[in-house]
């Protein structure tokens, strides 16, 4: 178990806001890996809060099982399953600094892109696309989850221009999501991030996670989002850049 009181003084916040994100402030989970990458290795953090996402995950999954768009899931699996393959076989290959540049990378263009989407409506042309395209962007969900726990954008590009109804888009997201977080452990398991210390690291961080997200969907129903929104953006912006430089340096 991890007992460096740095590593927790990130690792606090950052699962705080993966809690948050599951339970209804939906991006703000991003920023919890790249936080931790720099306390350590950027495939370790991931690993460590995988087994949180997955055991966030089952609430999700029970409460909306019965609203999903299966036709849409069927055609963004299989490239998920690739893109999950691609990212491990990344993550394999590259150097730790190489991987921290990757997260920034990831980390700025989604917190510029969720700042775009404020702005604007996400593009309306992907719903008149064939559904096999969603096989494209299931691809690069996988690699982006895989490699970082930042599946969404490619995610909500395909799926949100077909209007579904919010049920249907909240049992569709978190049915897709638990899907994959669970095809990611075998990647993880092979790259052997699943030790006797990260495994009681995330156990010691689960009450917390599990205790943030009740606090999510308290709070959601309560606030508005929209500042906390613009304030998370732009610090994943700022710590996706300094990721990138301390990679470079």
């Amino acid at each position: 178990m991890i007992l460096d009181w740095h590593f927790y003084a990130l690792a606090i916040p950052a699962v705080i806001l993966l809690g948050l994100a599951k339970g209804g402030f939906a991006g703000m989970g991003a920023l919890s890996l790249p936080m931790l990458t720099f306390a350590i290795d950027p495939v370790r953090a991931a690993a460590i809060l995988l087994p949180i996402l997955i055991a966030q995950d089952l609430v999700g999954v029970w409460a909306f099982r019965r609203t999903v768009a299966g036709k849409l899931l069927l055609w963004m699996m299989p490239g998920a399953v690739l893109g999950i393959w691609l990212g491990y076989a990344f993550a394999a290959r590259v150097p730790p600094l190489g991987v921290m540049a990757a997260v920034g990378t990831i980390s700025i263009l989604f917190g510029a892109w969720r700042l775009w989407g404020a702005r604007r409506a996400v593009p309306g042309e992907a719903a008149r696309w064939p559904l096999w395209v969603g096989s494209v962007f299931g691809i690069v969900s996988g690699f982006t989850s895989q490699i970082a726990h930042a599946g969404q954008p490619p995610f909500q590009l395909w799926v949100l221009p077909r209007k579904l109804d919010r049920d249907v888009l909240i049992g569709t997201t978190a049915i897709f999501f638990a899907a994959i977080n669970w095809i990611k452990v075998p990647a993880y398991a092979a790259l052997g991030q699943f030790t006797r210390a990260n495994l009681l690291t995330a156990a010691a961080l689960l009450p917390l996670a599990l205790a943030s997200t009740l606090a999510g969907v308290w709070l959601v129903r309560r606030i508005a989002p929209d500042r906390f929104y613009t304030a998370i953006y732009w610090l994943m912006i700022a710590v996706g850049a300094a990721l990138v430089w301390e990679a470079l340096a």
